[in-house]
């Protein structure tokens, strides 16, 4: 396993797992035509705008397999997606409690309010 910064040469990849992931944990509250919007491309595009505004995005890869992505900003924490197959495996713990020390100051999380899977998520594993 291994952590790496999300680069132009490797951001195709973490667009595929923001959308993949984002996909299925939107899926309760948004509608399908919500989320089919939310394809590789546009999801690489959204992380390559937020790279050029500053974000450093980081990806898990596991034996050659990008499995997971989370974006900092500051010491905002975004965007913890994990391929829906990889996921219940520990690789966005392993990614948020290794992100925690990027932070500048005292790590914030942003998750949507109705999120709840997500919420329950970061209060059993966060370690701050």
């Amino acid at each position: 396993m291994v952590i790496v910064d999300v680069t132009k040469e490797n951001v195709t990849s973490a667009g595929e797992i923001h959308s993949l992931s984002w996909k299925k944990s939107h899926e309760a509250f948004c509608s399908k035509e919500f989320i089919e919007k939310h394809t590789a491309e546009r999801q690489t595009d959204y992380l390559r705008q937020k790279m050029s505004k500053g974000s450093n995005i980081y990806m898990l890869i596991d034996d050659e397999l990008p499995v997971a992505i989370i974006s900092i900003t500051g010491s905002l924490i975004e965007d913890l997606y994990v391929r829906p197959d990889c996921q219940q495996k520990g690789y966005g713990t392993t990614l948020l409690n290794s992100s925690l020390s990027k932070c500048c100051a005292t790590p914030m999380l942003w998750i949507l309010e109705n999120n709840s899977a997500a919420q329950r998520f970061y209060e059993k594993t966060a370690s701050f």
